[in-house]
């Protein structure tokens, strides 16, 4: 088992929400994310969110569990996130990590040198987030869904997503750059902040709608 860290992560989540602002050509993204989102609920029809970049190691990893814990948090639990890659690498560390620092929880559900699967949970957990890398069309995420792209290259890379029922663009800057600075952590930091950030807003305009 990862060791396990005592942040509470409705603090977390909260605070990176108030501490600091979104552009509003964000906001604009972050907005029409919200809106497809409260419609798809309003006519009562499946809501899956598919984060998706590259190698499903980072960015696409963080949204989904942001994204999930959003749906307790707000109280939206018929929607439900995934992620994946256009290719399957593994849940990198240094992404563990940062989470941890948010307050979550990791065990090895499966133990794998190349891609371990993780059971991620966080304080009043009532359904763990199964985290582990895996490629966007993977039978284990659910069909049909809306397909929010985290990187360029994931987004140029994917023209068409057949399962697809919308499509987002959301890129956040790749952390992996920092892997060899000194401020790695730090800066990961800033990246899981800025998620947390822009899910929290999606989220609290969906949950307005009703």
């Amino acid at each position: 088992m990862l060791k396990s860290v005592q942040i509470d992560t409705q603090h977390f989540f909260e605070e990176a929400y108030l501490t600091s602002t979104i552009s509003e050509e964000r906001k604009k993204i972050l907005h029409e994310i919200a809106a497809f989102i409260s419609e798809k609920i309003a006519q009562n029809e499946p809501v899956n969110l598919n984060y998706i970049c590259t190698h499903n190691s980072r960015r696409s990893q963080l949204a989904q569990v942001w994204s999930s814990y959003a749906t307790t948090f707000f109280n939206l639990p018929t929607i439900r996130s995934f992620s994946g890659g256009t290719s399957a690498t593994s849940f990198n560390r240094n992404t563990v990590k940062t989470l941890q620092e948010a307050g979550f929880n990791f065990q090895i559900l499966e133990f794998s040198h190349q891609n371990p699967v993780y059971l991620i949970t966080y304080k009043n957990c009532k359904k763990p987030i199964v985290g582990y890398s895996k490629r966007y069309d993977c039978q284990k995420n659910d069909k049909p869904f809306i397909a929010i792209t985290t990187c360029a290259k994931a987004a140029q890379n994917c023209p068409f997503i057949v399962d697809a029922v919308k499509r987002f663009h959301l890129p956040f800057n790749d952390p992996e750059k920092f892997d060899s600075n000194s401020q790695m952590l730090e800066n990961y930091l800033k990246i899981n902040t800025q998620i947390a950030r822009e899910i929290y807003t999606v989220f609290k305009q969906i949950k307005s709608s009703f």
